[in-house]
């Protein structure tokens, strides 16, 4: 087995291991005590049946040539020593008692070498379940000269000089206990070994067998993911419907699926953020050599501009500083966008106040540049519910775009359209328009038109940050254009019912 393949094998297969092993040793012993509890049982059951009769034998041979009691009323004690001689030359182990029919101790030789303080009532219930079964039901009684424990016995009622009572005898006395139990202890010593030894055997083959094929699709699963580690991104756990453990491999192509997708994303930022970058410098780049050009232009000919000239390239200077403070800006604002670090406080206000408002901070910009502004249903007073400060700048962005591609004589129309649970916004401008195929990314990160045919700089953030204020309202805006037709752009925010 190679390296490799050591280090796939997963620590739940020793586990695994580990538990079989446990799981056998305690089957193994579970199997020997049981075993050995019901044969010790059966040898006992054995021993009762055989031996059912024994007391109903000593009543029919032994009290009818003699009674169990003297004139007196007492005890024959010579009898039962005759009777104890007797059985003891067959049996050593039996022990004869004679009761009462109350179950109290009349007699028995055994007692008079007694080394425990014996019981003197021995429970009836046990001799009347033998009795009425006729010694075929295995039952097992007090055993006198031992409180606590029980012992098979053979038992039978009596009727003698007016009398009753049982004769009532333990067939596996103290000796044939220990006898029993060394044999029995043989037995099951040889029993444990070989069943032991037999057990471990086939529980081995067949312990290997199912955890290769219970671990079949664990192996091939680690595999997957050790040829993933490597670098092969493409591979996926086939038919994981198929697996035992169908929700890991789900899981697994999931995350796979999960993971390249997220690499794709990264891979397509990191392109974005490079091309970010580089249009970002290009743009800071030109303000900051035109600033440098006119100031150094100011310190050298100082002396020799005119007042006008003074005054036009102080004009310009300040136009370049507002220009890199706007992009400046517009930096900061979308980096703090795209970091999700800006949440929208949103509360009911009036987008027409709004619009007004914003109508009369660009109509001067629009003037300078000959372009009609204005506000379309002004007097139907529009209440959304929005963060105010985010969808005004999302507006400004929108109209400074519309101004600056509009051409003179153009005019711009912002709109506010009433809607049921809505209020629709409309920016409309008369431009050139954006090509078909730049409509899809114009929402992009510094994405721009062509600027050999349209001469202007691109949309460069304001529309990236746009997209992103929609975004955080949960609502989308879209693109209406046709190249020398103008564009529409258009979005709606949740109208406020007061």
């Amino acid at each position: 087995m190679s390296t490799k393949e050591k280090a796939l094998t997963p620590r739940l297969v020793k586990k695994l291991w580990l538990a079989f092993v446990l799981l056998v040793v305690l089957m193994g012993a579970s199997y020997i005590f049981i075993t050995g509890y019901l044969t010790n049982k059966h040898n006992q059951a054995i021993t009762q049946r055989v031996n059912a009769n024994v007391a109903e034998h000593v009543i029919q041979e032994k009290f009818q040539n003699a009674s169990p009691f003297l004139e007196d009323g007492t005890v024959n004690k010579e009898l039962f020593g005759d009777l104890m001689h007797d059985m003891m030359a067959v049996n050593r182990s039996i022990e004869v008692y004679l009761l009462n029919k109350l179950g109290e101790i009349q007699y028995s030789v055994v007692l008079e070498h007694k080394e425990n303080e014996p019981m003197k009532t021995v429970s009836l219930a046990p001799i009347h379940s033998f009795v009425n079964s006729k010694g075929k039901e295995f039952v097992v009684g007090d055993d006198p000269l031992n409180p606590g424990e029980e012992k098979i016995f053979s038992a039978a009622p009596f009727n003698v000089d007016g009398k009753e009572g049982f004769v009532y005898i333990i067939l596996a006395g103290k000796e044939f206990e220990l006898i029993s139990d060394n044999l029995l202890g043989q037995y099951f010593t040889k029993l444990g070994i070989g069943a032991t030894l037999l057990t471990m055997l086939f529980a081995a083959i067949i312990g290997m067998l199912s955890i290769w094929f219970l671990t079949k699709n664990l192996r091939l699963i680690t595999h997957t993911v050790r040829k993933f580690q490597e670098g092969d991104l493409d591979i996926r756990i086939e038919n994981p419907q198929e697996s035992d453990i169908e929700v890991f491999a789900h899981s697994f192509n999931d995350m796979a699926d999960t993971i390249v997708d997220n690499m794709d994303k990264m891979k397509s930022v990191d392109t974005l953020r490079r091309e970010l970058i580089a249009n970002v410098s290009h743009d800071l780049r030109t303000p900051l050599a035109i600033l440098k050009g006119y100031v150094e232009t100011l310190q050298i000919k100082r002396d020799s501009l005119t007042e006008a000239q003074k005054d036009e390239y102080l004009q310009i200077t300040h136009d370049n500083i507002d220009k890199l403070s706007n992009l400046i800006n517009q930096l900061f604002d979308y980096s703090k966008l795209e970091a999700e670090q800006v949440v929208p406080i949103k509360e009911p206000f009036s987008i027409t106040e709004l619009s007004h408002d914003l109508i009369a901070k660009f109509k001067v910009i629009a003037d300078k540049k000959s372009v009609e502004l204005e506000l379309d249903n002004p007097k139907d007073n529009c209440m959304v519910f929005a963060d105010v400060s985010l969808v005004e700048r999302a507006l400004q962005n929108l109209l400074e775009n519309a101004i600056k591609y509009t051409e003179p004589n153009g005019k711009v129309t912002l709109s506010l359209i009433k809607k049921q649970s809505d209020v629709e916004i409309n920016i409309t401008d008369t431009g050139a328009g954006i090509p078909a195929n730049e409509q899809p990314f114009i929402f992009d990160r510094y994405k721009q038109v062509d600027k050999s045919a349209q001469k202007k700089s691109g949309y460069g953030l304001g529309l990236a940050i746009v997209k992103k204020i929609m975004d955080l309202h949960e609502t989308t805006i879209t693109v209406l254009s046709k190249p020398k037709e103008g564009s529409t752009f258009i979005f709606n925010l949740p109208a406020y019912q007061a």
